[in-house]
């Protein structure tokens, strides 16, 4: 009898644990918008392939939307039970083709970008969005955050000059109102370049915040804009 009230505890304990857990894989604090620039991803040693539907247009695409903790970590792989499914979001296909393509080799149709994406970071925001809320919202902010278009009206382009990081910032806060994360990485000459710029948004994946932390993104004082 004895034994088996031990046991029953030891199990309670364990659930009460499990479901602590699963709570926290589902309470985030806010969503990371990330978006890249294409001309940095592909000039570098590693290079890239262009999807299937062609070459990208020229301007910044979504990497994805992160649910991040304040502290500055994150969840990921919230519930592999909730696979993605193409056909959830088949109004949405024609607009994440054009603003969230792959750009990894071989050629692709962008699905195994998407469904990354989705079980990495997706099912961590299942609390506040569905599926299809997700990208709707990735898409929604990817049009209220026109990185390509505030940075031109600084005088900022992708014409392989270099800028003074400082500046990048700023006009990227002066549009949006918020200070934006940059990460940088190096083309196959080693020059430093603009690479991914983080916006932080709300749990309902729609408002703009201030970052509670920004990621090191290892820059130069001076980042190349490369063409692309």
């Amino acid at each position: 009898m004895k034994a088996n009230f031990s046991f029953a505890i030891i199990v309670t304990v364990l659930a009460t644990q499990c479901l602590s857990v699963l709570c926290a894989a589902d309470d985030f604090d806010f969503f990371y918008f990330v978006q890249q620039w294409p001309g940095s991803y592909c000039d570098t040693k590693r290079k890239c392939c262009y999807p299937k539907t062609g070459k990208p247009v020229a301007d910044f695409s979504i990497h994805g939307l992160w649910p991040n903790y304040n502290d500055g970590t994150y969840p990921s792989n919230c519930n592999n039970d909730n696979a993605f499914e193409k056909s959830e979001i088949s109004d949405l296909i024609g607009g994440l083709e054009k603003n969230w393509p792959s750009l990894t080799c071989p050629s692709s149709d962008d699905t195994k970008f998407w469904t990354h994406e989705w079980d990495k970071h997706g099912t961590c925001s299942e609390s506040e969005l569905d599926q299809h809320e997700y990208f709707e919202a990735a898409l929604k902010l990817k049009e209220k955050v026109n990185l390509l278009q505030n940075l031109k009206n600084a005088g900022i382009k992708p014409n392989n000059e270099f800028y003074s990081i400082d500046s990048v910032k700023e006009a990227i806060k002066e549009a949006i109102g918020f200070e934006p994360g940059l990460e940088c990485n190096k083309d196959s000459s080693g020059n430093s370049q603009i690479y991914q710029i983080f916006v932080c948004v709300d749990t309902s994946g729609s408002d703009l915040i201030e970052c509670p932390v920004l990621p090191r993104g290892r820059c130069a004082s001076q980042v190349q804009f490369p063409s692309f």
